[in-house]
């Protein structure tokens, strides 16, 4: 619609500029011609985003010959070069540099060959001001019509780019977010498990009666897993306004996961404040937290005595686990610390992880309400 009221609009001002210099030229010059070189200038204006191309070259060679024969004056070039610069502008918006600045020159030498050629033919030496003039508002506005069109298409391709970074960078957070939450669960689950399948078979003849809670712990944690594992991926495979699923792990499970590191011979005491008012992001943060560090405890320190704290102020919350044993140096950091940190670091909280002085490791997070 744009389109075609500026095409409508620009054809009466040219029908007008053709017509007006027939009648002040006195030329014998039917009406039917100046309406038709006054349509074919303004007329490509409507399909200009289609083809832009070619509709620059029928509406420019329309008024190079329309111009250039008289059928418009040199006083009335400003309707036929505003069409011209109309359709250049979508050239330069929708074509690529390597098209649109050969259609620029080719825009601007044509009129200025028609402005002198005229100028030489039928204006006196002394009107050259005038010419000058014509000539150089005839390149202002197509240089500026292209310039418009040109800073158009950058616009829309920096924002493309922007666009596309964007969406790049929601994948990359979302794959290290499933990345985590797998880790959290895989490594926790079999650390428990592997643990305990080695007690059972240590115990198999000697204590049938331990072995069988060992492979008891081993199916709990399993089925445990398990239940974790369906409940993220049917998140992942899910919809928006899909169904709704299980809640994600919270604060309220933490002592589920102090149990299973007592039951894989981790003497572990837990001080858990109220956590119904936590937000569910860092209620979660603050579930994997503790259960990477009871896995690392329970892989390197079992078994042991741990220490579980959890506390809830009005700002922040303060997640410690501290365990017992030998004085450890520390090696290089694992998957699990860096999830932790990661985990922290999305909230702008604090974390830290490393041996005590007087033995053991502590692991101390603070993340914002």
């Amino acid at each position: 619609m744009v389109d075609i009221v500026a095409a409508v609009v620009l054809l009466a001002i040219v029908g007008y500029a053709a017509i007006d210099a027939t009648t002040s030229s006195g030329v014998a010059e039917p009406e039917w011609v100046s309406l038709s070189a006054a349509t074919l200038i303004a007329a490509p204006i409507v399909t200009r985003r289609w083809a832009p191309l070619l509709s620059l070259a029928v509406s420019l060679g329309a008024s190079v010959l329309a111009m250039g024969s008289g059928v418009i004056s040199v006083v009335g070039m400003g309707a036929p070069v505003t069409a011209v610069g109309t359709v250049l502008y979508m050239v330069a918006s929708l074509r690529p540099k390597r098209l649109s600045v050969p259609a620029l020159v080719a825009c601007v030498g044509a009129n200025l060959v028609v402005l002198l050629g005229r100028r030489l033919v039928d204006v006196p030496a002394e009107a050259w001001s005038d010419s000058l003039f014509g000539i150089t508002f005839a390149c202002l506005l197509l240089v500026t019509a292209w310039s418009l069109g040109f800073a158009t298409r950058e616009r829309r391709r920096h924002a493309e780019e922007s666009a596309a970074r964007q969406a790049e960078q929601a994948v990359a957070e979302e794959r290290l977010r499933i990345a985590r939450e797998l880790h959290d669960i895989v490594a926790h689950s079999m650390s428990l498990i592997a643990v305990k399948a080695g007690v059972a078979n240590h115990v198999a003849e000697q204590r049938p009666a331990e072995a069988r809670e060992a492979l008891r712990v081993i199916e709990a944690t399993s089925r445990g897993s398990l239940a974790e594992m369906r409940h993220l991926l049917g998140v992942l495979r899910s919809e928006v306004d899909g169904p709704e699923r299980a809640p994600a792990p919270g604060p309220s499970g933490i002592p589920a996961l102090v149990e299973r590191a007592r039951s894989a011979g981790v003497t572990a005491e837990l001080s858990l404040d109220d956590t119904a008012g936590l937000p569910d992001g860092v209620g979660l943060s603050v579930y994997r937290i503790v259960q990477e560090a009871l896995t690392n405890v329970v892989r390197h320190a079992a078994p042991g005595r741990c220490e579980v704290n959890v506390a809830v102020d009005e700002e922040v919350v303060r997640v410690e686990v501290v365990n017992e044993g030998p004085r450890v140096e520390p090696g290089p950091s694992g998957h699990g610390l860096l999830g932790m940190r990661e985990r922290v670091a999305v909230y702008g909280g604090t974390f830290a992880a490393g041996p005590r002085r007087e033995g053991g490791w502590r692991v101390s997070a603070v993340l914002p309400r």
